[in-house]
Order: structure tokens, then C-alpha cells, then sequence
């Protein structure tokens, strides 16, 4: 009787896991929701949910079909937007080389982007902060002083009342920090490379219309105002530099959409 007892319950439990939801109806559930999702243009969340439906549930062979041309639908989609920003992106790209000379010298690994303006018969004998971008989208930007006497400068910082911005530190025996002399005048310049000078880009981008300063820090301070030219010279560095960093990373999404998608 005992023994009766405990077999009617096994029974009873296979029947209850038995008359539960079936993968089929679990993944038909997660379809619906990629569905909502996508009415939201939350794409990324949509496709989570699909991968979820492959993955899970790989014997819900309706599901299955379903999520995997729900996903190729996407991917299409996204293929021909990413085609059309491309191409906007390229716009800009060459809009926005206009306004630099390009140069590669044999010490340049990379074409270098020169600000029409910045050109080294514009910047002789005088202090200023110059702007440095490459075909890669790497910027930054250099201090360069010229005077009588050295001031042994560290760093830069750009302000306008209250509002600064400071570069990292570039030590006086850092390769990045040089000095040489001319006749009787000295020669410092101090390059913010990896990204050591990004906070100041962007401060000088975002206040162009300002009457922008900056203070040469080290030993002994040096003040100058910015010219306009020198922070539009930043301003549209930087706005080429987002754009061809932008350009790269979509060339490298619609390859790997080309892939996905058997596209030659």
C-alpha cells in the first residue's frame, strides 16, 4: 500500500512536469517579446532575446526558423543603415579635410593633417598651443613656447574666469618634452600625447566663442590669449578625428554584417 502510495505520486509528478510548457511554447514567448522590443527600436535587446531562443531551446524547430529570419530581417536593416551613415560620414570626412594640408615626412609612420592656419610660416616666433591629428583619428595636442628664458613648462591649462581645463603632466626628461635654442631665443615644446591633453580639446571645442586663455606650467608660467584661428584649428581637429574613428568602426560593423549575411 505503501509502495501504491509513492508510485501514484511519481505518476502524478511526471504528469505535472508533462503538462507544463513545452520549448516550443517557451521560445515562442521570447519571439514575442524580440517582436515588442523591435516596435521600440531597441534593436540590440531584440537580438539578445532571439540569440536566446538558438541557444536555449535548439529542438524548438519552429522557433528556431522563426528568430533566425527575425534576426536576418535585422541584420539587413541594420546593413543598409549603417551603408547609408557610412556614406554621410564619408561626406564629412572630406568636407572637413579641406580645411588641412596633408604631410608625411619620412619620419611619419602616419599622413599627418596640418591646420591651414597652424602652417609652420604662421607659427614662427611666437607661443601657442598646436593641434596634432593623423589619418587614424589619433589626436592631441602640443604646447609650444618661444622666448628669451626658459620656463622648463610641465603642462597646459586653458581657462576663461572659472571655467579651465589642465593636461596631464609631461616631466622635463619625458621624450615628449623638448628644448632647444636659437640664437638667443629658447625653443619648449611639450607634447599631450595618449590622451593626456583630451580635457583640454574638448574644453577648447565647447568654448570656441570664448575668450580663451592658457597658462604655460612649469618652473616659471607663460600666458597667452588663443587665437581664433588656433581653437578652430582644434574644433574641426576634433570633429575630423570623431569622424574618421566613426568611419573605421562602421567599415569594421558592415564587414561583419557582410559576413553574417553571405554579401560579397
Amino acid at each position: 500500500m505503501k509502495f501504491s502510495v509513492y508510485y501514484l505520486l511519481f505518476l502524478m509528478a511526471l504528469g505535472f512536469v508533462a503538462c507544463g510548457p513545452s520549448d516550443e511554447d517557451k521560445a515562442r514567448v521570447r519571439l514575442n517579446y524580440a517582436k515588442k522590443l523591435l516596435e521600440t527600436n531597441d534593436t540590440t535587446q531584440a537580438v539578445l532575446q532571439l540569440d536566446s531562443v538558438l541557444i536555449l531551446f535548439p529542438k524548438a524547430v519552429y522557433s528556431v526558423n522563426a528568430a533566425k529570419s527575425m534576426k536576418g530581417e535585422i541584420n539587413i536593416d541594420l546593413f543598409k543603415k549603417k551603408e547609408t551613415e557610412l556614406d554621410s560620414v564619408k561626406a564629412q570626412i572630406t568636407r572637413l579635410e579641406s580645411l588641412f594640408d596633408r604631410e608625411k615626412t619620412e619620419y611619419d609612420r602616419y599622413t599627418q593633417y596640418i591646420p591651414k592656419r597652424q602652417t609652420l610660416q604662421n607659427s614662427m616666433n611666437r607661443s601657442f598651443i598646436q593641434v596634432h591629428l593623423d589619418e587614424r583619428g589619433d589626436l592631441y595636442l602640443s604646447s609650444n613656447y618661444y622666448g628669451k628664458t626658459l620656463i622648463n613648462h610641465v603642462a597646459l591649462s586653458v581657462y576663461d574666469g572659472e571655467f579651465s581645463a589642465v593636461t596631464d603632466t609631461v616631466p622635463l626628461d619625458d621624450a615628449n618634452n623638448h628644448q632647444s635654442d636659437f640664437m638667443e631665443f629658447k625653443w619648449e615644446k611639450v607634447s599631450y600625447r595618449d590622451g593626456k591633453s583630451q580635457n583640454v580639446i574638448d574644453f577648447i571645442a565647447n568654448n570656441s566663442d570664448r575668450k580663451l586663455k592658457a597658462v604655460f606650467l612649469g618652473k616659471s608660467q607663460f600666458f597667452i590669449i588663443l587665437e581664433d584661428f588656433d581653437k578652430t584649428a582644434v574644433e574641426d581637429a576634433l570633429n575630423l578625428s570623431k569622424a574618421i574613428k566613426r568611419r573605421t568602426a562602421l567599415e569594421a560593423e558592415i564587414k561583419k554584417l557582410q559576413s553574417q549575411l553571405n554579401i560579397q
